[in-house]
């Protein structure tokens, strides 16, 4: 099978991009109700393409040896808490704060990930701790199952390219249809496959993204607050 190999900058324009492809798609959501053409669709890439460079970063070689599933796992901890109340309060979601957003979705996908490497490293109760993490984290968190399989997958296949892992990323994608009531998921495949040509040099601001997934439903809020009080309704 042939390697996946993305360059750094590569990445963070993925990253770049999902976030504007998710900015977007929450402005449509929040503040216009869906009513605004192609944002609802175009956000479909966002989640993907975000666990795909996550799974990419998480199969760096030595990432267990030097912390980064600890100092991962934590940020996205930290930064998910921070987002629930904002995220509560726009409203749209199943029950109270259910399910969690997606900073928890990629911190599910940081834990197996972790255990899956302990398990293969010789700690055989680490496959049990996988399966657990990831059939009760992911009942709880955004996008469910199919989520945290992409980012499994993406990240099996970017350690040891094999056609299981493949199958597995074209059926996450493919259960994430039923999910988004499209299949637009699956343009981020292209787009991940793609950006293997590319170079761009850009920096690695680890924490604008981590700060900006609560600050940015915070300013949605509050920017609802005042159309609401103008007579403006909002689905929730």
């Amino acid at each position: 099978m042939p390697r996946l190999q993305l360059a750094d900058g590569a990445l963070e324009a993925l990253k770049w991009l999902a976030l504007l492809l998710m900015t977007g798609d929450h402005v449509n959501k929040y503040l216009f109700n869906e009513t605004l053409p192609y944002l609802f669709e175009a956000g479909r890439l966002a989640m993907p393409l975000f666990v795909m460079v996550l799974a990419c970063n998480l199969a760096r070689p030595g990432v267990g040896a030097n912390g980064a599933y600890r100092r991962t796992a934590m940020r996205l901890c930290l930064f998910g808490v921070l987002a629930t109340p904002p995220f509560i309060a726009l409203g749209g979601l199943l029950y109270g704060a259910y399910p969690l957003n997606i900073l928890f979705t990629l911190l599910v996908i940081t834990l197996v990930t972790a255990a899956c490497e302990r398990a293969a490293a010789g700690q055989a109760h680490y496959w049990a701790v996988a399966l657990c993490v990831f059939v009760v984290g992911g009942a709880l968190v955004e996008f469910w199952w199919p989520a945290v399989l992409l980012g499994l997958s993406v990240g099996w296949y970017v350690r040891r390219p094999n056609a299981m892992a493949g199958v597995g990323v074209v059926v996450s994608l493919a259960a994430l249809s039923p999910i988004n009531g499209n299949a637009w998921a699956f343009a981020a495949l292209p787009l991940l496959l793609g950006a293997g040509w590319l170079q761009p040099k850009l920096p690695r601001w680890r924490w604008l993204f981590y700060g900006y997934y609560p600050l940015h439903l915070l300013a949605l809020w509050l920017i609802r607050i005042p159309m609401a009080k103008a007579g403006y309704l909002f689905l929730i």
